[in-house]
């Protein structure tokens, strides 16, 4: 295993997963889409997933180029307009949002998180009730950042718009 020098955490790998792999999309300024990415970063070891925000010029390309308009830079969405999604995921050529991310994610964790993909089975229309109730109180329940935060340094490798 390669260590970082003095810090106990894994350095990036040789056989990083690359911008081609999954990459988790996710609202930078949403307090509780900054705690999902910690979430999913100390649960995953192999250090498969990257990440990059929503507003960054990043992951308005990787959304673009699925067929997802976003605002441009300093554009706030519409008023009426649902919020970004909180969580996108990219992975194996397919998009994946809302519940469907969630639990692919959660398949790719270590542990017993991929048995919560078994939720799957639960059409879509069903879980993603749940999931846009809480996007959609998200700011108002958990807050929000002026800012993305920024990534540690030795988990700064992990994040494509770092």
């Amino acid at each position: 295993m390669n260590q970082a020098a003095g810090t106990g955490d894994r350095g990036p790998r040789t056989d990083d997963p690359g911008p081609e792999g999954p990459i988790v999309l996710f609202d930078g300024v949403c307090n509780l889409c900054a705690g999902a990415v910690r979430f999913i970063i100390r649960r995953d070891r192999r250090g498969r997933f990257r990440f990059a925000a929503l507003q960054s010029d990043v992951g308005r390309r990787f959304l673009a180029g699925n067929g997802v308009e976003t605002p441009g830079p300093g554009e706030p969405p519409p008023e009426a307009a649902e919020p970004p999604e909180s969580l996108v995921l990219v992975a194996n050529g397919r998009t994946y949002a809302r519940s469907g991310a969630a639990l692919r994610i959660a398949a790719g964790l270590d542990r017993a998180w991929p048995l919560a993909a078994v939720l799957l089975v639960i059409p879509a229309p069903l879980r993603d009730l749940v999931y846009r109730f809480v996007a959609r109180n998200r700011y108002r329940w958990f807050g929000k950042q002026t800012a993305c935060e920024l990534p540690r340094t030795d988990e700064s490798w992990r994040f494509l718009d770092a």
